[in-house]
Order: C-alpha cells, then sequence, then structure tokens
C-alpha cells in the first residue's frame, strides 16, 4: 500500500469514527435489541467500492440527528414514571375475621339448673357478674332467677337455704337444723375461739379499720397474739397503715362476713341493746 492510500484510509477511519456519547445505547435485558435500521428497512449495508463499510449516515441511529437513539428509557411501570421504581400496588384489604357466635339464649328453666349445678359445688359465695359470664347470659336476670330458687326453697321447706353473703350467693343450712350439722360435721373437734379472740373480732368488726394499739386500749389488754391467731385464721387482714402513726391497721375479712352469714358489715346488729345503762359513767371512770 502506497503512502497516500494510507492516508486515505485514516482519513476515511476518522471520519467513520463515532463519539461513545452518540453511539446507540446498548440494549438491556429486558428490551429487545434493536435491529439495525438499514435492515429493518430493507436496505443493504452501503460499502465503499474497497469493500468497507460506509460510514453511517448523519442521524441514521435517531430521528433528531444526533445519532443517539431515540427509543424512551426503560423504565418500569409505574405512576410517578421514574426509572426502575417498580409501581406500588394497593394494599388489599383484610379480610375481617367472622364475629363469633352469640351464646344461646336459656330459658328459664334451663337457667335455674344451670345455676343450682354451679351454686351446689362453689366453695365461696360467687357474685352475680361471675354467674352471668359463666353461664354467657345477659346480668339482669341472674338476680330475679336467684331470688325466685331462693324463695322457692323457703316455701318447700328444704333444710337448706340460698342467701346473699360476702356479695355474691351460696347455699346455706336452715338454722333450725344446726345442731344436726354440727354434729355430723365437727363431732367434738371442733375448734372454737377464746373469749379475748371473740372481744378482739368483735372491737376489729365495729371499730375497723383499727390499729392494735386501739384495740387494746379499748379491752385494756396487749391483743398482739390474739391478733395473730384472727389473721391465721383468715378472720382479721392488714389494711394499711395509719397516716400519723404508720402502725397496722386491720380490718374482717370476707371469711368473717361468710362465716357470720352476712353480706357486708353495715348488716352487723347494733351495739346500743348490748352496753350497760351506766356506760357513759364507766367510760368517764377510764
Amino acid at each position: 500500500m502506497s503512502e497516500e492510500q494510507r492516508r486515505d484510509s485514516l482519513a476515511e477511519q476518522a471520519a467513520a469514527w463515532v463519539p461513545p456519547w452518540e453511539r446507540p445505547a446498548p440494549p438491556t435485558a429486558d428490551q429487545p435489541a434493536i435491529l439495525d435500521s438499514s435492515r429493518s428497512s430493507g436496505t443493504e449495508d452501503v460499502q465503499d467500492p474497497q469493500g468497507r463499510d460506509a460510514p453511517p449516515p448523519q442521524g441514521a441511529a435517531g430521528d433528531d440527528g444526533t445519532g443517539a437513539d431515540s427509543a424512551p428509557p426503560n423504565r418500569a411501570a409505574g405512576d410517578d414514571g421514574a426509572a426502575g421504581v417498580p409501581k406500588r400496588q394497593p394494599a388489599g384489604r383484610r379480610r375481617a375475621a367472622p364475629p363469633p357466635e352469640p351464646a344461646p339464649v336459656l330459658d328459664d328453666a334451663e337457667l335455674r339448673g344451670a345455676l343450682e349445678a354451679i351454686l351446689l359445688v362453689v366453695d365461696e359465695p360467687v357474685s352475680e357478674l361471675t354467674l352471668a359470664q359463666v353461664l354467657e347470659q345477659a346480668p339482669e336476670r341472674i338476680g330475679p332467677v336467684l331470688d325466685d330458687i331462693a324463695a322457692g326453697y323457703t316455701a318447700a321447706g328444704h333444710g337448706f337455704e340460698l342467701r346473699r353473703a360476702a356479695g355474691g350467693w351460696r347455699l346455706y343450712t336452715r338454722p333450725e337444723y344446726a345442731s344436726y350439722v354440727e354434729r355430723f360435721v365437727l363431732d367434738g373437734q371442733s375448734v372454737r375461739l377464746t373469749q379475748a379472740a371473740l372481744e378482739t373480732l368483735a372491737v376489729i368488726a365495729y371499730k375497723q379499720p383499727v390499729t392494735r394499739s386501739r384495740i387494746s386500749a379499748i379491752r385494756g389488754v396487749n391483743c398482739d397474739g390474739v391478733i395473730r391467731t384472727l389473721v391465721s385464721r383468715g378472720l382479721v387482714e392488714e389494711c394499711g397503715t395509719e397516716a400519723d402513726s404508720g402502725a397496722f391497721l386491720y380490718r374482717t375479712t370476707t371469711m368473717f362476713l361468710e362465716k357470720l352469714g352476712l353480706d357486708s358489715v353495715a348488716d352487723l346488729p347494733p351495739l346500743a341493746p348490748f352496753l350497760p345503762d351506766d356506760v357513759e359513767e364507766l367510760a368517764d371512770a377510764t
């Protein structure tokens, strides 16, 4: 090849060179390769007389003549049109859990039988609200049925009765049959409270909440040992401290009400009929 032919070849190569920023973008994985414009249009490559490919005409790679591919950039389908940002699908609505089936409403006879069965096995008074929750019935139905059951036992003359005690309901034996029940259950093995324990328990019941020093002042003797006995029997319990002295306060328990068959301490009998006539003189002398 002569020097002149070599210069012509270099000049042709320089003229055919396309800058990188004007070259077509390479096809991506999710975009099929774009066919050559000359082949897609049915034309064949143009060669120069020496058999080399002729440089592509200006603007062949794009309609705007810049040499860049005019195809739109690859964008994921999205509402905001941002490239590569997937379209956010609306969150599906969670299917709400089906509502629980309502409990069947018991008729009066079945409700009466269910209440009697529960009251036979309880070991402490049970409230109307607890019975309503267990039976899944309206609380306002429980009270009238219990009253009807109690009236029926009394009218029939049963040896037991249903009565309210300590804020709940429980079956009790009738007082007129207490001697027979005592003979069967206790059989001479009962542990009775001493006179000192009974006096201390009475002071706590009528003066509660009360401190040990106050109980000792009323009885005139030290009552620490007696109070420990009453606490161990479950008849008395601590209920805080006095604001001024910090001494422990004592009150009666639910077991105390249950043993006496009372609904609250307000049902205790008044003390006035049991006081001596000269109680004021005794108090002044003390």
